[in-house]
């Protein structure tokens, strides 16, 4: 389908050439939008910019390889986010054509795909169609909307809110939001989602939000608005309408032949077509062992991206989530490779096994998980302590994911505080390597103090300052919108 909307806030602006057309109209979008199977490729259009998000991926890259979970073989400018040295033009992603792999791909996406449920938003409304799917298409375009704000916003703090289409190039320049108003988007688009009849799982298609796939948002935007209450009344929503539940077995979440199995816990993700042409993703090969060295982890793989030994060393030995790293591996021969030969890198290299792909020949199977059910469970146990401190309640949720895991309930009689660092502590263990940690650091304000400690030998010193708690607006945005500031001290 021809992409018929500007791609990012001023797209139409970046380019260095002088037009003198005035763009008054466009046919594609007068003719458009008219009938169900227009509706309907709006849409599939609308989730294009996802794809873009997670093919690089810049939504998982950009925040694990700046957590203290995660790092990158400093190659092709990933190392940029790890040592926070990187530029408001993004210079070193540019020059290795690694955009793909930064902010600036998360703000173009996140706006492409802003514009693109604009127009279904303002014009399917009209369209000739079942009213019921026609109610079904606004609410998914709200949906995505909402998601794409959440992932600006908590990139990038203050960002524009734009709700209309673009019918002219001076429409595109829109000045910046505060972040509270941001979330008050957000919290709309998600309302009115959760009133638009979209069905509950399993009758959801694949890579579709069900109702529920609304709440869980609205619960974690709410989470990372610190509003407790809303944040604690949708992540029940979710917990308590009984379609969802926790695979026994924490691997079998990221098997690549439990794909489907796995939707049960997998609320929303990241759907990998694996065949040519289709959308896949980068993790499995960097994830792997370099030189495609492992068979059970790709076919290709070019170990760029391991485990802290520190993050390793952090679980309980019993915690079957430390299942999912390895400090060794079998290689083609059958042979075990000793940790100090996982990489030329460093003697503590450990590998990452939430993405492994061993049969793939078009692109890479496993999907990239946006939303799962246990984040409802530690999202319900940190508002409620938040609200309420360390009640039975909120022992219960956080309980619940460690007994998965194979670990003992949490330790009772913890302080408030106590608590709260140890569900905080609960979703590292968790989520880790599915671009969530860094997020929970800067919304707390602990990145100031974590990071600095997350060092290796690869990495000794990790200088972090309070601007790296948002990235720098692009500055080819800068450029383009009079009307856009840049981010505080990145001026």
């Amino acid at each position: 389908m021809k992409k018929i909307v500007i791609p990012i806030l001023v797209a139409c602006c970046l380019t260095s050439c002088q037009l003198d057309e005035t763009i008054y109209s466009s046919i594609y979008t007068e003719a458009f939008y008219k009938t169900a199977a227009d509706a309907e490729k709006g849409l599939v259009a609308a989730y294009d910019p996802l794809a873009d998000m997670y093919s690089g991926p810049a939504a998982t890259l950009v925040p694990d390889f700046s957590d203290d979970q995660t790092y990158p073989r400093g190659v092709v400018g990933r190392n940029t986010l790890t040592l926070f040295n990187y530029d408001v033009n993004y210079t070193t992603q540019k020059s290795n054509n690694r955009t793909n792999e930064s902010p600036q791909q998360i703000w173009s996406s996140g706006y492409d795909g802003i514009e693109k449920a604009n127009w279904i938003i303002a014009k399917v409304p009209g369209a000739t169609m079942n009213e019921a799917r026609k109610k079904q298409i606004i609410g998914e375009a709200y949906y995505l909307r909402a998601f794409y704000y959440w992932m600006l916003t908590k990139n990038f703090g203050d960002v524009a809110i734009k709700n209309t289409p673009s019918y002219t190039e001076a429409d595109a320049i829109v000045a910046k939001s505060p972040k509270a108003d941001v979330y008050k988007q957000i919290y709309s688009d998600l309302e009115q989602a959760l009133t638009a009849g979209l069905p509950s799982y399993p009758a959801v298609d694949k890579g579709r939000p069900a109702k529920e796939v609304a709440n869980a948002l609205y619960a974690k935007a709410a989470l990372y608005n610190e509003d407790w209450a809303k944040a604690l009344e949708q992540a029940q929503l979710v917990i308590n309408s009984g379609k969802y539940s926790l695979m026994p077995d924490v691997r079998n979440v990221y098997r690549y032949d439990q794909e489907d199995a796995a939707r049960i816990e997998n609320m929303w993700a990241f759907e990998v077509d694996p065949v040519a042409p289709g959308r896949n993703h980068q993790m499995v090969g960097l994830a792997g062992p370099a030189g495609s060295a492992g068979a059970e982890y790709a076919r290709t793989s070019f170990g760029s991206m391991f485990a802290y030994q520190s993050f390793f060393n952090s679980f309980n030995p019993v915690d079957k989530r430390r299942q999912l790293l390895d400090t060794t591996f079998i290689n083609k021969s059958g042979q075990r490779v000793p940790q100090r030969s996982v990489t030329p890198i460093t003697t503590k290299g450990v590998l990452i096994k939430k993405y492994q792909d061993p049969v793939s020949t078009q692109g890479s199977i496993p999907n990239i998980p946006i939303l799962r059910l246990p984040d409802m469970y530690l999202v319900a146990a940190e508002a409620e302590a938040r609200l309420n401190g360390a009640t039975a309640a909120a022992y219960g949720f956080v309980n619940t994911v460690r007994r998965r895991a194979g670990l003992p309930d949490l330790q009772t009689g913890l302080s408030k505080d106590a608590f709260i660092d140890a569900v905080l502590q609960e979703r590292a263990w968790e989520f880790f390597a599915e671009g969530d940690r860094w997020y929970d650091l800067t919304r707390t304000g602990k990145f100031l103090t974590v990071i600095p400690k997350a060092v290796n030998d690869v990495y000794p010193v990790r200088n972090v300052l309070p601007r790296n708690k948002y990235f720098p607006i692009p500055q080819d945005e800068l450029n383009a919108n009079p009307k856009m500031v840049q981010n505080l001290d990145w001026n």
